[in-house]
């Protein structure tokens, strides 16, 4: 029999292309000679209003094709000029606000787009954009969650207090949680904070169309994280009808989150001057672009009161707290959702209630960045565990043990709305477990012994754990097409996206298993939606669960009407056949075979023998001449299409434990050993959820330790440049990370599996609070934490204790 290939550390097929230089990502996109090229003119204010928009000195520059600012878009079509589509509505968020893709009268960050120009290459284009001529009336700015809280200055005018949206559930009110409070025989109160960072993919937005006349059809190639989702986009705003666009996303330099916001207004304006020029239109950002206007994360204040027994069981969890979202809300409340439904984490407050806030800031929008307020939800639960385990004198493992949620208690109902309006049901896991296999990893219970080692040396150490919960492969849905081409190669398409998460592989490792066929023989093409027009998208660590689900749903479709047709030309019972290395044959008579191709072949009867194979598949040579070559309730070829809607999210789970050094003299943090157990349901590729974590794990040590959005009191962000941002090095992530598995598959899909891509991110802010905490002996209540952060904290703190 095959080796089954779910669950193997199959090697990546795309790695070779990728590493040797052979990728083809969206600046590499060649579609006819004499591109043209898109530059774009960016506010240099955080708050005006816009008096003139000069472009007289523009319009006879050589070389210059083309100049938009927002009065001209209505023209070009009358979608165009209006506000950037709110891609997730919800009843809370009350007053949205969305950019418009040239502004129209007002600007509420630096880097807004104010005019679009196309010239011959980018180097005229750049020149033309200095030329323009803005007349600005400049106001005062609101930076910072602490002003936007006082409303004393408004980011929009017609939204008061500049509160977008203010949410509260959960399974106790006000009222119902002051009494548990009050009651509780032990009771704390924590004010934390989480900074605002940003991820920094290798590849920053691009976007390159071509309109072809003869055909009335747009071709837009993106960076994108949905290529469906810009499709959809741009036929609406650019008045044209779905099936005139098509959207290629070739390889991707990296998404991380930004780039599932969409459309961007470059997205819309390219294809619009490509349609209008009739020329082939191009636009790739440069750095201090994507730090200015793509959009951010994480910025949020909490404030968290605690009620808890002798053993620090969870008996009332109060939490409030204020997101920033920045200038404009284009992907609603899905952060603050998730960070307020996802901070429970494993565990089960007797009562739990949360408040938050979302505001306005004159500051670049903030969309999901891997994690997508995970990491500020886990914070604040794994700050408040250590706070009642330091408060009690317990060790900090017992307390997580005595909250968690048991093994036989699943599925389990947090009395909570999730970001994909479904219920809060994890649907399965083992935390205590997790917990035992993250201590002996790290070596929890041998540590004090360590500790008194490295103080006799003069060193300062410390160690830090923290749980999470990630719920993950969120709906509504994703499809596959399954195509055996008559060479026995078979074609696989989904709708969603890569950005290098070894998608090829994952799939066809499960339509090898699933069909039969070689690894080998299997292709997979994402995120074109020529091949599959209807999906939704990367992100979430959706892949696998959503996508990974329907191709399998798919391959078993053509894997029967493999059976069936093979069945017939093999004169033997399906129940009776298998497919063996892309061979249909006999259970036990492996010489009465046919391979797939063949089947391929016999599936589609054409009237014509224009080759040999096609000559076993003629009119005159096809089955039984008593029945029709082709089914009434079958279709011609060896295909089989599927989708996979869920019910509702699966629940990933998982638990980081870090020993740090803290240097005396320099405040410096050092990472002496860093473990990872995590469970995301049944492995499909072992090696790649361990490269997902690699991955998150460097991720999260940058928004632990080193990577801030640093604004001044005018708005102006000071660290725009990978000069000034601080960015780790391989030097700074961990040089081995310490892995272990843990497999509880899901109920809730075919395969059992659950997301993986966001893990290892997650924890890392809390986990390295943790460690810091405990190597320093004060208290750590704001991250991230650089050398300069903790030489301070510790003068304002040397002589506070912890508990």
């Amino acid at each position: 029999m095959t080796t089954r290939l779910t669950g193997a550390p199959v090697q990546r097929t795309e790695d070779r292309r990728l590493l040797t230089g052979a990728g083809r990502f969206v600046d590499d996109v060649q579609v006819g000679p004499q591109t043209l090229h898109a530059a774009v003119l960016r506010s240099p204010h955080a708050h005006a209003r816009i008096v003139d928009i000069d472009v007289d000195a523009v319009l006879d520059l050589e070389g210059v094709h083309l100049v938009w600012t927002h009065e001209d878009l209505a023209g070009v079509s009358a979608p165009l000029a209006e506000p950037l589509p709110l891609l997730i509505p919800h009843p809370a968020l009350t007053h949205g606000r969305t950019q418009h893709a040239l502004a129209r009268d007002e600007v509420n960050h630096v880097g807004e787009a104010v005019a679009f120009v196309v010239a011959d290459d980018r180097y005229v284009a750049e020149d033309a954009v200095a030329r323009i001529r803005v007349t600005w009336e400049v106001l005062e700015p609101v930076v910072g969650l602490e002003q936007a809280r006082a409303g004393e200055r408004l980011v929009h005018d017609d939204v008061p207090g500049n509160v977008g949206a203010r949410l509260e559930q959960g399974t106790a009110d006000a009222e119902q949680m002051a009494a548990a409070l009050e009651a509780a025989p032990h009771r704390l109160a924590l004010d934390l904070e989480v900074e605002r960072s940003a991820c920094t993919p290798l590849e920053g937005r691009g976007t390159v169309a071509r309109w072809d006349p003869d055909s009335d059809r747009l071709q837009v190639w993106t960076s994108t994280q949905t290529s469906t989702g810009v499709r959809a986009a741009v036929a609406a705003r650019l008045g044209l009808d779905l099936g005139q666009v098509d959207v290629i996303t070739p390889d991707v330099g990296g998404g991380f989150g930004v780039k599932i916001n969409h459309p961007w207004p470059e997205e819309l304006l390219v294809p619009a001057a490509a349609r209008v020029l009739g020329r082939v239109v191009k636009f790739t950002e440069d750095r201090r672009e994507h730090f200015v206007s793509s959009a951010h994360e994480r910025g949020q204040l909490q404030h968290v009161e605690v009620g808890f027994d002798d053993e620090g069981r969870l008996l009332a969890l109060d939490v409030e707290f204020w997101h920033d979202h920045g200038a404009y809300t284009p992907y609603g409340l899905i952060v603050p959702i998730i960070t307020s439904t996802q901070l429970l984490g494993p565990y089960k407050p007797q009562l739990y209630r949360v408040v938050f806030e979302s505001l306005y800031t004159n500051t670049t929008m903030v969309t999901p960045y891997r994690g997508a307020g995970r990491p500020q939800g886990c914070y604040a639960m794994e700050r408040t565990m250590d706070a009642i385990a330091a408060h009690l004198g317990r060790d900090r493992t017992e307390v997580r043990a005595a909250n968690f949620i048991q093994p036989d208690e699943f599925p389990y109902d947090q009395g909570l709305v999730f970001q994909d309006g479904r219920e809060l049901e994890y649907d399965s896991g083992d935390y205590p477990a997790l917990l035992e296999k993250a201590k002996a990893l790290v070596g929890w219970d041998e540590f004090e012994t360590f500790r008194a080692e490295m103080a006799a040396e003069g060193r300062r150490v410390g160690i830090g754990l923290a749980c999470y919960v990630e719920g993950t492969g969120v709906g509504p849905y994703e499809g596959a097409h399954v195509h055996v081409e008559t060479s026995g190669k078979v074609k696989v398409a989904t709708g969603l996206t890569t950005q290098g998460q070894g998608h090829q592989t994952v799939f066809a490792q499960l339509v090898a298993d699933e069909l039969g066929c070689r690894f080998e023989d299997v292709e997979v093409v994402t995120g074109d939606t020529r091949r599959m027009p209807y999906a939704v998208g990367t992100f979430a660590s959706r892949a696998a669960v959503m996508s990974g689900s329907a191709i399998h749903l798919a391959a078993k479709r053509t894997k029967e009407k493999a059976l069936r047709i093979a069945a017939d030309a093999l004169e033997a019972d399906e129940a009776d056949l298998e497919i063996v290395e892309g061979s249909v044959r006999v259970k036990g008579s492996p010489g009465s075979a046919i391979d797939l191709g063949t089947v391929a072949v016999l599936s589609n009867p054409l009237r014509y023998a224009f080759d040999e194979a096609s000559k076993a598949a003629t009119q005159f040579s096809v089955g039984d001449p008593g029945r029709p070559p082709v089914a009434e309730d079958d279709e011609p070829g060896l295909e089989g299409k599927d989708f996979y809607s869920p019910e509702r999210a699966t629940f990933a789970s998982g638990i980081h434990a870090v020993v740090v050094e803290t240097d005396p003299d320099t405040a410096e943090v050092t990472i002496l050993k860093y473990a990872v157990v995590h469970d995301c349901g049944t492995l499909v590729n072992p090696m790649i959820v361990e490269g997902q974590i690699h991955g998150g794990v460097a991720q999260g040590v940058a928004g632990a330790l080193f990577e801030r959005m640093a604004y001044d009191e005018s708005g102006q962000l000071l660290n725009a440049s990978f000069m000034d941002f601080l960015m780790p090095y391989v030097t700074e992530v961990p040089d081995g990370i310490d892995i272990d598995h843990q497999e509880t598959p899901s109920p809730l899909n075919p395969l059992g599996i659950k997301g993986a891509g966001e893990a290892g991110v997650i924890p890392s802010a809390a986990v390295f609070a943790a460690a810091i905490e405990d190597a320093e002996g004060i208290r750590v209540t704001r991250m991230p934490m650089s050398p300069s952060d903790l030489f301070h904290l510790r003068t304002d703190q040397r002589q506070e204790p912890t508990s």
